[in-house]
């Protein structure tokens, strides 16, 4: 049943009854439309998806007052149809309270003894760079596409923990999961999708991108699976190789009625999109600016002969001796803004944020966009400027820097250290 917006609800545009703003689902550049709603009714307003309503917060102060100084009451993670029709509020990010806790709970444990943070983790990394690079001198100085080939070393360090092992590059089975998994990417984005998220028990009945959506996750589902059965067939209870094998060994604890099959399925899943896609796409953008930008390319070049030469791999270790390329990595986070809008929050509760009152079960929306290209927060926040983090010659760390969120579910713990690395 639909619950009467309170009287000091935010402020938002004209909604259509039962359809709400579905004028703004057809919009060509949804990040200028926010921005225009956002100059018409200010830092908090509302927009409405059917019988869901949503609250968009934008800039810094009101972001972090959300986010972080009421961010228990804003803590669970909404019921996006598309999502919770195929994971069923499972795994990592679909999930909620109790059950999103202890998973988390359980699977950073699990990678940080597979080496996350340590140098175990380090050393893969550095072991799939020489692959990667081994991949692109094959091309022979050739124009190729590099995405598949990044996608594939990004994901082989999460495979690495995950299934034991890494993939080739001509793996065929692998390279046709990591096309599924970034055509389901972009298909999240198209109209069909968001039309099924307003209206689902409509939508399911027609054709449309929601539907190869749904195969898609039908057959990578299938490919962990597999995984799974393949390790049921050699698991030594009293030795772990992997994420999956301890999660096998956990649920058949007693305890472990929270851990199965299904759950174990989507936290793979979820470890395979969030250590994959962000990054992948992250490092295309960093390839991106150093072509178009050949004097900052020289200046980080002659930074790493600097400090690493050419008869070593980088280190995370090195960081601290390179802060021209540390800054420009960060502004690479910053200007592509992969994740514009954050993922979404739901309050808990009803709650008073900025004088407005936003009843329990309301979606809030971070516009993170807000801040990273904010004119009071950075000097030139259009152009693409390493300077945003560096102060007499060092790097300068910014509050205003939040390229994957704040705040106790900010997703950036399943793969900022690969990142960084």
């Amino acid at each position: 049943m639909k619950r009467r917006k309170p009287k000091d609800f935010p402020p938002g545009p004209f909604s259509f009854p039962f359809l709400g703003n579905v004028q703004f689902l057809f919009a060509r550049d949804l990040l200028a439309a926010t921005e225009t709603l956002t100059e018409k009714f200010g830092d908090i307003f509302s927009l409405q998806a059917g019988s869901q309503s949503f609250v968009i917060v934008n800039g810094l102060p009101l972001i972090k007052e959300a986010l972080v100084t009421q961010g228990e009451d804003f803590i669970g993670r909404p019921e996006i149809p598309l999502d919770t029709d195929i994971f069923s509020k499972l795994g990592l990010i679909s999930s909620n309270g109790h059950l999103w806790k202890q998973q988390r709970r359980f699977t950073l444990a699990t990678l940080r003894n597979f080496g996350l943070g340590k140098r175990s983790l380090e050393e893969r990394i550095q072991e799939e760079c020489r692959f990667l690079t081994d991949a692109f001198r094959d091309e022979q100085g050739n124009p190729f596409n590099p995405h598949l080939k990044i996608n594939n070393a990004v994901s082989n360090i999460i495979c690495s923990v995950t299934f034991g092992n890494r993939f080739e590059y001509h793996d065929e089975d692998f390279q046709n999961l990591l096309r599924m998994m970034d055509q389901t990417v972009t298909l999240h984005e198209s109209i069909m999708s968001q039309l099924y998220n307003a209206f689902p028990s409509v939508i399911k009945y027609l054709p449309g991108s929601h539907q190869t959506i749904f195969k898609n996750w039908r057959l990578m589902k299938g490919f962990v699976k597999e995984k799974i059965n393949k390790h049921k067939e050699d698991l030594n209870p009293s030795e772990s190789r992997d994420f999956i094998d301890s999660y096998l060994q956990e649920m058949a604890k007693p305890s472990g009625s929270d851990f199965c099959e299904d759950n174990l399925v989507a936290c793979t899943l979820d470890l395979l999109f969030a250590g994959t896609e962000t990054t992948s796409t992250t490092i295309r953008w960093a390839l991106l600016y150093m072509a178009v930008y050949p004097e900052i390319q020289a200046r980080v070049q002659a930074e790493i002969d600097a400090v690493i030469g050419q008869t070593r791999q980088p280190a995370l270790e090195d960081r601290n001796n390179m802060p021209y390329t540390n800054a420009v990595i960060h502004e690479v986070q910053r200007k592509s803004n992969i994740v514009p809008f954050n993922v979404p929050r739901e309050a808990v509760k009803d709650t008073i944020l900025a004088g407005f009152r936003v009843p329990k079960g309301t979606i809030l929306i971070p516009n993170l966009t807000s801040v990273m290209f904010d004119k009071k927060e950075w000097e030139t926040p259009q152009s693409f400027n390493p300077g945003h983090f560096l102060k007499d010659g060092q790097f300068w760390k910014r509050e205003a820097f939040m390229p994957f969120s704040i705040g106790k579910i900010s997703c950036s713990f399943f793969f900022i250290t690969v990142l960084l690395c």
